[in-house]
């Protein structure tokens, strides 16, 4: 999955034009760049790329959640729906803009289940919060109707699913906004970064404003810009805007090599009596980073997973005891813990939650585990993991 998998030349000669003129920040220093401006065109290659408008790019992706709530108004009284499946990024954003997180079961897209959303909707809701988990996509046909059923916001967190689409638009451009992660291990990398997308041009120019300490960027002279309301240093790096830039030009590429892995382990997997597959509500779209599928109950599960890591076969994860990426392990958000004080209402409404009625979630997660797809595998290799992975677990099923 992760670009930095084909990391190479044209990584290094962006780099380099950053470090050639001295200019690591992406505002300034106009007569030293030798007209170098990686973060812009960056930018202008995922607008050009994904087909929306505007992008904005942040620090990274928790950062890009951060800066896309605030644009969008979210803030103290609100509550954003999430699904139970996501990355711990997803309720820090949350709760960084002050709201509150109303988690909600999955269904077996792994991504948010439409009838629990509209289940959840209270007088506060103000926003849903689609997490594009494995590559994948959530029903944001039904998520968009709910949404426009009930005046509410549409934030796509695309972060892990990067390339992909649903019925011909990218994930990440379908909602209000939409965000994606560059960090190490995302699809396309920039070693650290993430960033905004969207169509609407007041959410792109306060975003742009907001990511760097509300700086209006108005003239030439960065010392004079006005601040016409507050923001916060989510900057991104020229040098992480290089790596980028030679990212993005790889990413058909990428897709194309997890398309074709991922195939290969799915046909040898179908042909296992008792494995059957997450439903991708466009396959077309998937962007094959992973492959998702179940097992009949948790404890053949937990064994399968087992025998896969004993047998050399890692990269397979079992997110049911996953710290980071399931509620499960996430003691730290069902306590409030907290460095500093929470707003009382915000800590009185994460301790009191039910972090125990999600045994939808909880009876589709003991049961799936996801591959990775590597795109360093030759297809030789690509099949003979595959034959051996289906060899295991028929071993336990059997």
């Amino acid at each position: 999955m992760p670009g930095f998998e084909l990391f190479g030349a044209e990584e290094r000669k962006e780099v380099q034009d950053v470090l050639d003129s001295g200019v690591l920040m992406r505002y300034g220093f106009d007569g030293m760049r030798n007209g170098h401006w990686k973060a812009k065109e960056l930018e202008k290659a995922i607008t050009e790329t994904f087909g929306v408008n505007h992008a904005q790019l942040t620090s990274s992706g928790t950062t890009a959640l951060s800066t896309a709530m605030a644009v969008m108004g979210v803030g103290a009284g609100d509550e954003v729906i999430m699904p139970t499946f996501t990355f711990v990024a997803s309720f820090e954003a949350i709760i960084a803009a002050g709201a509150t997180p109303i988690l909600v079961d999955i269904d077996e897209t792994l991504c948010l289940d439409p009838k629990a959303v509209e289940a959840a909707i209270t007088p506060n809701t103000k926003m849903v919060m689609p997490v594009h988990m494995c590559g994948s996509m959530a029903q944001l046909d039904e998520l968009q109707a709910i949404c426009e059923k009930h005046d509410l916001l549409l934030l796509e967190d695309a972060c892990q699913a990067i390339g992909g689409s649903f019925h011909g638009k990218k994930l990440g451009t379908i909602g209000h906004a939409g965000t994606f992660s560059f960090d190490f291990v995302k699809t396309i990398t920039c070693g650290e970064g993430g960033v905004v997308l969207t169509n609407d041009e007041t959410l792109y120019t306060h975003a742009d404003h907001y990511s760097d300490h509300g700086h209006d960027h108005i003239g030439s002279d960065r010392g004079a810009e006005d601040h016409p309301f507050l923001g916060y240093n989510f900057r991104i790096s020229e040098l992480h805007a290089a790596v980028g830039l030679g990212q993005i030009k790889k990413l058909d590429q990428i897709l194309a090599i997890q398309k074709k892995h991922n195939a290969i382990i799915k046909a040898a997997l179908e042909q296992v009596e008792g494995v059957t597959f997450r439903r991708i509500p466009d396959p077309e779209g998937d962007n094959a980073s992973f492959l998702s599928f179940f097992l009949p109950t948790e404890d053949l599960t937990r064994k399968a997973h087992k025998a896969l890591l004993d047998n050399g076969l890692g990269g397979n994860f079992y997110w049911y005891d996953n710290n980071w990426h399931y509620i499960k392990k996430w003691s730290h958000l069902k306590d409030a813990t907290s460095l500093f004080p929470l707003n009382p209402t915000l800590a009185s409404a994460l301790k009191s939650y039910d972090y125990d009625q999600f045994t939808q979630s909880d009876a589709i997660m003991g049961r799936t585990i996801s591959s990775l797809i590597n795109l360093s595998w030759t297809e030789e290799q690509a099949t003979e993991r595959a034959e051996k992975m289906a060899a295991t677990i028929k071993s336990v099923l059997s």
